[in-house]
């Protein structure tokens, strides 16, 4: 075998291996690949929130290595489906968007979406191009495809229905609606998590019916949280968000599970596995697990943003958590007079309702010039320095 071959067959086996959850059917993957041809790779970004977290950028991080082996990236915009809300993991029906706040929701997403894939070698496709010109003969032609049987099948459906809670009838259409977007592309591969193994096979059986190739199914694993329990969800709020700053990427790395260090540099970064492999007998020779921690915060960093912003992020945070001293910039928020804490904290968005204020405060998270206050009345004034958790500063003018 000559060394080109050998390379190429390295890299396959890497892009189908690591941070992989389920590929059907990956022997066809596999000789499609080794054919040389370019193939056409379908994701789908559904814009029913604005922002992204870590957690999404594993399948992203795949479309990338792609790219690189010259495959075409297809970014379906689901402005259509968005609307709906996909219901996949959620026990309730979903409320409907707007088109207005679906296309403002998309626009942040894109940004965000091009901080990891290469926006020069994607293509990008609104749902509206295609489903704008359906009426209700095509509709209704798209239903008789599937049986409602099947779609109870899946589990997060089947699981609402024996506890008779409602499932509407646009959800239902939810799943069609993906697997027509691969037919309206011919699409080779799409791409996914693993919570969205339904709706990918729908789109496989959907174009087979319609006289097309099945399109290929790749399956990413789901990101734990910060909180190594649950998957990352900003509603959870265990998440680290692709469009944060770099000092908060950092801060919010340093705080993972020991027992999550590698599965985050597996599935996050390019450190080869070779090298994972000693990280994994560090670890387990009783290493300290805070030195792998900020190198895997600098190479998430590195990503997203670049290697001086890594460099200064790990500085911020040796300076303001190691070393526990006020950061050299710090948010101001005007107040006319004196205020309770706890308003403070909302009014200027370090949290979310009183009540979160107010547990962070009896909490012990939130220091007034460096002490710590437990009484969410306590009255502040100006020039005052309030530290919330580890990382978030504010000084009142």
């Amino acid at each position: 075998m000559d060394t080109a071959n050998k390379s190429n067959n390295k890299n396959v086996n890497n892009l189908l291996k690591r941070a992989v959850a389920e590929i059907i059917v990956e022997d066809e993957l596999v000789r499609m690949l080794k054919s040389g041809q370019k193939l056409r790779l379908k994701f789908g970004l559904d814009p029913s929130a604005p922002d992204l977290h870590l957690g999404h950028t594993v399948v992203f991080r795949k479309l990338r290595q792609f790219q690189e082996l010259g495959h075409q990236v297809i970014l379906i915009v689901g402005d259509w489906t968005a609307q709906i809300g996909d219901p996949s993991g959620v026990s309730l029906t979903r409320k409907m968007l707007t088109a207005e706040q679906v296309r403002e929701n998309a626009d942040t997403y894109m940004k965000q979406f091009f901080m990891v894939v290469d926006k020069e070698k994607t293509e990008i496709k609104w749902q509206s191009e295609w489903f704008g010109k359906f009426d209700l003969a095509d509709v209704v032609r798209l239903t008789s495809k599937f049986t409602v049987a099947q779609f109870l099948a899946r589990e997060d459906f089947n699981k609402r229905f024996n506890e008779g809670k409602p499932i509407a009838i646009t959800e239902l259409l939810y799943p069609l609606l993906q697997a027509y977007d691969s037919v309206a592309m011919e699409a080779d591969v799409e791409f996914g998590g693993t919570d969205q193994k339904f709706n990918l096979l729908v789109g496989r059986e959907l174009q087979a019916m319609m006289g097309q190739k099945p399109q290929q199914v790749f399956m990413t694993p789901l990101l734990v949280g910060t909180d190594g329990v649950l998957k990352m969800s900003k509603s959870v709020g265990n998440y680290i968000g692709v469009a944060e700053p770099p000092e908060d990427i950092f801060g919010k790395t340093m705080s993972i599970r020991d027992d999550f260090i590698l599965p985050y540099f597996e599935l996050l970064t390019d450190v080869p596995d070779k090298e994972l492999a000693e990280f994994r007998a560090e670890l387990g020779s009783g290493a300290n697990p805070m030195d792998l921690k900020k190198r895997l915060a600098r190479e998430i960093i590195v990503q997203l943003y670049s290697r001086d912003d890594a460099i200064e992020a790990e500085k911020h945070f040796q300076r303001v958590v190691q070393k526990k001293e006020v950061p050299d910039e710090i948010q101001e928020f005007e107040i006319s007079a004196e205020i309770a804490l706890s308003r403070l904290l909302v009014d200027a968005g370090l949290a979310a309702s009183r009540s979160e204020a107010t547990r962070l405060i009896s909490q012990g998270a939130c220091t007034v010039d460096g002490i710590k206050v437990t009484d969410a009345n306590q009255v502040v004034g100006k020039n005052t320095v309030i530290k919330v958790g580890k990382r978030r500063f504010l000084k009142c003018v």
